[in-house]
């Protein structure tokens, strides 16, 4: 059972959340877009999540500057959306990630993020107290924010060959963050966990994916 609800953030603001999974679940995930909006690939991600017995909410971040927007992988749906993107405020995001764990209230609360959403999802760890266990894929913004101090237990996924995130910036997050499993896929890109991306890697995915799980598994319950 899946549908789209309206939530409302604590400052007023009105956006649509792709919704999953069985409401009696006594656990819960919160699933966080990449650049490109709520689009397929991400209520896909929540259906897969679902489907292991959680309760799922994937709230549309960028209903603030533009609503219902959903963009492809091309280099202009790519321009698009880190315009979009600038246009959000790190403080407004997490309004709406806190939102969608208060539709989730009473449940012990995972969060996992993909691209931009990566790096919400480290967020997620910090800035709110919201969530007992935080997955980060390939979070472009991590490494600007390696110093925070995470309130739950955390795990990442990086690309060896992701462009955008050099290994450097990756083995700094690994020293500033001893307590995090930071995980690296030899060989992976940018994106390596999207079906719908010329970077997806089945094996990676795979991996990453099962990894989260048992994650989410032993941290709630």
């Amino acid at each position: 059972m899946s549908e789209t609800i309206q939530l409302k953030a604590a400052d007023g603001h009105a956006f649509a959340a792709y919704v999953a999974g069985p409401k009696d679940a006594t656990r819960g995930v919160v699933v966080i877009q990449e650049i490109f909006g709520l689009n397929h690939h991400i209520r896909d991600m929540a259906d897969r999540f679902a489907a292991q017995g959680y309760a799922v909410v994937a709230p549309a971040l960028f209903d603030r500057v533009q609503p219902g927007v959903e963009l492809g992988y091309t280099q202009d749906d790519i321009g698009k959306g880190r315009d979009l993107r600038m246009k959000l405020s790190d403080p407004q995001v997490m309004l709406d990630v806190e939102a969608a764990a208060n539709h989730l209230a009473g449940k012990k609360l995972g969060i996992v993020g993909y691209c931009f959403g990566g790096t919400v999802a480290w967020w997620g760890a910090t800035r709110t107290t919201k969530f007992a266990a935080s997955s980060c894929w390939y979070g472009g913004g991590i490494p600007g924010t390696k110093d925070e101090k995470p309130n739950c237990p955390v795990q990442m996924h990086f690309g060896e060959k992701d462009a955008s995130i050099p290994m450097q910036d990756v083995e700094a997050v690994r020293a500033a963050q001893p307590k995090v499993d930071v995980y690296v896929y030899m060989g992976a890109q940018h994106g390596f966990g999207c079906n719908e991306r010329g970077s997806f890697s089945q094996p990676d995915y795979a991996q990453a994916q099962q990894r989260t799980l048992d994650f989410f598994a032993a941290k709630l319950g």
